[in-house]
C-alpha cells in the first residue's frame, strides 16, 4: 500500500509537470530570458557581486525544472471574467443557483477559494515570467560598466546581444565589456586644516588603504575614510564628521601622458556647524566631569537629589542608594581627564545591559568648545527588583509519545548592592510513557519534578586575583553558581540528581567567547534499577536468546514464563538475575560465546544501573563570525575539553576512600574520571538569491582512565536523529557496523559530517538536499566486541552515509523542519550489501525538528 501511494504521488507530480507550459503568460511578440552571460575582456564573469547588478534575472528553478514559473500559470489569468464566463455559459444558472445556495453564500462563492482564491495563492507563492525588457537592459549595462569605473576602468566601453535560442520565444542576454586599462595610484599627499588631526594622521598614516602605484578602487577610498573617522573618534575628536573628509582626485588622460596614473590628494576640512558659515577646528577632547545619575527618573532636578564622589565619579540618588558604588563604576570605561574614545561608550552601554538591572541605559556628552572639555551624564533606569516568568514547552522522545513541561521562574536583581541577580526556577514535566511496563493507566504517567537557583554575578568571582588586569569589564565578565535537582518517576529507571556548577563568561571581542565551568558536580542515583530489562527490551531479548538453551535445566523452572505467544522467557527480574549469576558463576555449563555475551550484557546492566558522581571542570572556546541573526555567510568554531575526577584522584592520596572491586568510592558511589575532548565547525556559504551551502564537521572522543574504565551514559555519545545522521533514528546507529545491538547505543568516539544544499520553494516554504556522514565507537575502554571498537584507519570504512531531502517552513522567529533520510551507506550491512540496499522509502526515516540542526 505504501508503495502504491507513493508511485500515485510520483505519477501525479509527473503528470503536473509535463502539462505545464512555461509560455503561457508570455505573448506572441515577448522573449522569455533564460539566461545572463556577462564578458569583460573575453572573458566570462563569474563574480555573484557583478552578476547581481542585472536588473532581470531568469525565472528560479529547482534541480532544473521552473516549478514557481509554472506555479503561477496554473492560476486563472482573469477568475472574476472566467467565473462569470462560466455563470452565463449556460441559462439561468445563476438563478439556480441562488435558490440553491441563497442570495448571500451566491455572492460569497466568487470570492471563494475554490474560484478566486486559489488563483491569488498561486500567483503568491509563483513567480510571473521574466519578459525581456530593453530598457532594463540597458539599465543593467550602466550598472556593470559603473562597477568596473569604480575600480579604475574610467574608458570601459559595452554593449549588449539578445540572442534567441532553439526553443520558442526563449533569449538569453550577453552584456560584453572592453575595460581597456585601468586606471593606477601615482602618488598621495593631504591637507588638513587641523593641527591635532594632522598629528593624528601622521602617526596612522601607515594603514592607509590608499597607497602608490595601486589600482583605482572606489572601495578603498570608502575604507579609508571610515579608518579615519574611527581613529580620530577614538583619539579625543568626539565630534569628527566623516563628511569633513573628500578627496581632490587628478588624472592626466591627455596624448602627451597616456600612462593613466592619477595623483590623491586627502582634505580634511574643519567642523562645519549646520546654519553657521565659519568652521571650527577640531580639537582634542578631554573628561572634565562624570556623572551618574542611578535614579534617572529625578535627573532633571539634581537639587533634590543625595550625592556621593567615588574614584572620579559623582553618583546622584534618590533617598538611598541601592547600589554599591563600585559595581556602577565598574561598568563605566569613560573616565575623568581621559580622552574621549568612542569604544569606551560603546564598552559602556554594552556592560550596562550586561548587568540586567537596568533598562534603556542613556549616555549624554556635553562639550565646552572653549576648553575643549566633555562632562558625561549617565542615565540609568532600574529595573524591577522582582520579576516572574513562566515557560512552557510540548517535547516527544524514545520514551514519552507527548510531554508537558511548566517552568516559572523567580528573579531578584542586586541582591547583594553590586547588580548581582539570583533566579530562582521550578520545574514539572508530565509525559505519555511508550515503556509497556508501566502499570498506571494514565494518558500523563511519567512525571518529573526539579528546581534550580542561580546566583549571577556581573564580574569575575576569584578571590585574592585582581581580576580586572586579567579579564576587563569591557570583555562582559560573568560568574555564575547554581545548584539544581530533579526527581523522576516511571521514566526508565527513574532517576534522582543534584547538579552543581561554577561558571565563568567572558567575551574578549564581538564573536569570540570563553567558558570556564571550575566546577561542574552531578549526581545520579537510579531508583528502580531492577526495571532494566523492562526498559531495555533489545538488551533483554539477547539475555533470553541466550536463555533458550537452558529452559529444560531444573534449577530455572520458576525463572521462565510462557508469553502472550507460549514461548517460556526469562522473568523480570528474578528470572534475569539468576539465569546471569549462574552462567557468570559457571554454576552451569555454557560455551565461550554463550558466556561472553552474557557478561557483556551484564557488565553494561551494571554500568547503566549504578549510581554516578562526576566532578568535573571543563572549558569551552567558540568564535563565530557571523554578524547577525540573518547573516547567510559565516563560519563557527567550537572547542571544548573536560576533565572528570582528577581532584578526587589527587586527595585520595590524602584521605583513604573506601573501594569496592578495586575502584574508589565516594558517598558509596564510584566517581567517574575521564578527559574529553570535541571540536565543531560550521561554515555556510551564501551562493546568491536565498540558496546556501552549509556545512559541519564534528569530532569528539572521551577517555576513561584511573577511577573508570567506561565513560557514564550521560556523557558518551550517540548516533542518528534530526540533528544528527537523519537516516537513522536516535541512538539506532553503530558502535561501528553493529546493527541496533541495544535500545540505547552509545559510545565515547565520534565522527560526523554534514552537508546540506538549502533553496527557496515558494512563500516561506525552503527545500534541502543532504549528506549526512559518521558513526560512533567505543575506544580505549572496557568494550572488545570488534565490531563497536575503533581499531585504526580501517575502521572509517563504517563510516555511515545517509542522503534525502527536507522540506522547512520559516517562522522568522523559528523554522520547522522535515526531513526524509535514506540509508545510503549501511556499515551494518554485509560489505557486499552496503551501498543503496536500504535506499528505498520502506526504510527511509522521517525525522521533524524545530531550527537547522547547524
Amino acid at each position: 500500500m505504501k508503495k502504491n501511494t507513493v508511485k500515485i504521488v510520483l505519477l501525479f507530480l509527473g503528470i503536473i509537470i509535463t502539462s505545464c507550459n512555461a509560455l503561457k503568460r508570455v505573448e506572441e511578440n515577448e522573449l522569455l530570458l533564460v539566461g545572463n552571460t556577462i564578458i569583460a575582456d573575453s572573458a566570462k564573469v563569474t563574480d555573484e557581486n557583478i552578476n547581481s547588478l542585472i536588473a532581470q534575472k531568469p525565472n528560479s528553478t529547482l534541480l532544473g525544472y521552473p516549478l514557481r514559473l509554472n506555479l503561477y500559470n496554473l492560476a486563472k489569468k482573469n477568475p472574476d471574467s472566467t467565473y462569470q464566463a462560466w455563470l452565463n455559459k449556460k441559462e439561468k444558472r445563476e438563478e439556480r443557483l441562488i435558490k440553491l445556495l441563497s442570495k448571500k453564500q451566491f455572492d460569497s462563492l466568487g470570492e471563494s477559494f475554490l474560484v478566486k482564491g486559489y488563483s491569488e495563492w498561486l500567483k503568491k507563492i509563483g513567480e510571473a515570467p521574466v519578459i525581456i525588457d530593453t530598457a532594463k537592459t540597458s539599465k543593467s549595462l550602466q550598472r556593470i560598466k559603473a562597477y568596473y569605473g569604480n575600480r579604475g576602468y574610467f574608458n570601459a566601453t559595452g554593449s549588449y546581444t539578445i540572442n534567441s535560442t532553439k526553443r520558442k520565444q526563449r533569449a538569453k542576454i550577453n552584456y560584453n565589456l572592453d575595460l581597456g586599462k585601468p586606471f593606477m595610484v601615482d602618488s598621495t599627499f593631504s591637507a588638513i586644516a587641523s593641527t591635532a588631526i594632522d598629528s593624528l594622521y601622521r602617526l596612522n598614516k601607515d594603514k592607509s588603504y590608499i597607497k602608490s602605484n595601486t589600482q583605482f578602487d572606489l572601495n578603498n577610498f570608502n575604507n579609508e575614510r571610515a579608518r579615519l573617522t574611527d581613529v580620530f573618534r577614538n583619539s579625543g575628536i568626539y565630534n569628527f564628521q566623516e563628511s569633513s573628509i573628500y578627496y581632490d582626485i587628478i588624472a592626466d588622460t591627455t596624448a602627451a601622458r597616456n600612462d593613466q596614473k592619477m595623483n590623491v590628494e586627502l582634505n580634511i576640512e574643519n567642523l562645519k556647524k549646520r546654519g553657521d558659515s565659519a568652521k571650527t577646528e577640531y580639537k582634542v577632547y578631554k573628561f572634565s566631569k562624570i556623572n551618574i545619575f542611578a535614579d534617572h527618573l529625578f535627573a532633571n532636578n539634581p537639587n533634590e537629589l543625595d550625592s556621593i564622589n567615588y574614584n572620579g565619579f559623582t553618583i546622584y540618588y534618590k533617598d538611598k542608594l541601592r547600589y554599591k558604588p563600585k559595581a556602577l563604576t565598574d561598568a563605566i570605561f569613560i573616565e575623568k581627564d581621559s580622552v574621549y574614545r568612542d569604544v569606551n561608550r560603546l564598552r559602556t552601554y554594552r556592560q550596562i545591559n550586561n548587568l540586567n538591572n537596568f533598562k534603556y541605559p542613556n549616555i549624554e556628552i556635553i562639550a565646552d568648545s572653549t576648553t575643549a572639555t566633555l562632562q558625561s551624564n549617565i542615565y540609568l533606569s532600574a529595573r524591577d527588583k522582582y520579576s516572574l516568568a513562566f515557560d512552557t514547552d510540548i517535547s516527544r522522545s524514545n520514551i514519552q509519545y507527548a510531554g508537558l513541561s511548566f517552568s516559572p521562574t523567580l528573579s531578584i536583581r542586586n541582591v547583594f548592592g553590586g547588580a548581582e541577580n539570583l533566579s530562582v526556577s521550578a520545574r514539572a514535566n508530565v509525559g505519555a510513557s511508550s515503556d509497556n511496563s508501566i502499570n498506571d493507566n494514565q494518558f500523563f504517567n511519567v512525571q518529573e519534578f526539579g528546581g534550580d537557583v542561580a546566583l549571577d554575578f556581573p564580574r569575575m568571582w576569584l578571590p585574592f586575583l585582581n581580576k580586572k588586569k586579567i579579564i576587563p569589564y569591557y570583555m562582559l565578565p560573568r560568574t555564575r553558581i547554581s545548584i539544581g535537582t530533579s526527581f523522576q518517576k516511571n521514566i526508565g529507571l527513574d532517576k534522582q540528581s543534584l547538579n552543581s556548577i561554577l561558571e565563568y563568561k567572558w567575551t574578549p571581542k564581538d564573536g569570540v567567547s570563553n567558558t570556564i565551568e571550575l566546577l561542574n558536580l552531578q549526581f545520579v542515583s537510579n531508583l528502580r534499577t531492577d526495571n532494566f530489562y523492562n526498559v531495555y527490551q533489545t538488551t533483554y531479548n539477547r539475555l533470553d536468546a541466550v536463555a533458550d538453551n537452558f529452559e529444560s535445566e531444573p534449577s530455572f523452572v520458576n525463572d521462565f514464563e510462557p508469553n502472550d505467544n507460549g514461548d517460556l522467557q526469562l522473568t523480570i527480574p528474578s528470572g534475569t538475575s539468576a539465569f546471569t549469576k549462574a552462567i557468570l558463576d559457571r554454576a552451569i555449563v555454557s560455551t565461550s560465546d554463550e558466556y561472553d555475551e552474557v557478561s557483556s550484557i551484564e557488565e553494561r546492566r551494571i554500568r547503566l544501573t549504578q549510581n554516578n558522581l562526576i566532578f568535573a571542570t571543563n572549558y569551552t572556546f567558540s568564535k563565530s563570525s557571523k554578524t547577525t541573526i540573518s547573516d547567510t555567510d559565516f563560519h563557527q568554531f567550537k572547542f571544548k575539553i573536560e576533565s572528570a575526577g582528577n581532584f578526587l584522584s589527587l586527595i585520595s592520596n590524602v584521605i583513604p576512600f573506601n573501594t569496592d572491586d578495586g575502584q574508589k568510592l565516594v558517598f558509596s558511589v564510584p566517581y567517574s574520571q575521564y578527559i574529553k575532548t570535541e571540536f565543531d565547525y560550521v561554515k555556510h556559504w551564501d551562493l546568491k538569491h536565498s540558496n546556501i551551502l552549509a556545512f559541519r564537521s564534528f569530532l569528539g572522543i572521551a577517555i576513561p582512565y584511573g577511577n573508570a574504565n567506561s565513560i557514564p551514559f550521560v556523557k558518551s555519545y550517540f548516533a542518528g536523529g534530526a540533528y544528527d545522521n537523519r537516516a537513522w533514528s536516535p541512538y539506532s546507529l553503530g558502535p561501528g557496523r553493529t546493527d541496533n545491538l541495544n535500545d540505547f547505543n552509545e559510545a565515547n568516539l565520534k565522527f560526523a559530517l554534514n552537508l546540506e544544499y538549502r533553496f527557496p520553494l515558494f512563500g516561506n516554504f525552503k527545500g534541502a538536499v543532504f549528506a549526512d556522514a559518521g558513526n560512533i565507537w567505543n575506544v580505549f575502554d572496557n568494550v572488545e566486541n570488534a565490531d563497536a571498537t575503533f581499531n585504526g584507519f580501517s575502521s572509517l570504512k563504517d563510516v555511515a552515509l545517509g542522503t534525502g531531502l527536507g522540506v522547512r517552513y520559516d517562522f522568522t522567529y523559528f523554522v520547522v523542519r522535515v526531513d526524509l533520510g535514506f540509508k545510503t551507506y549501511n556499515p551494518a550491512e554485509e560489505i557486499s550489501q552496503r551501498w543503496f540496499r536500504d535506499y528505498n522509502f520502506a526504510n527511509s526515516v522521517l525525522q521533524i525538528g524545530i531550527n537547522y540542526p547547524f
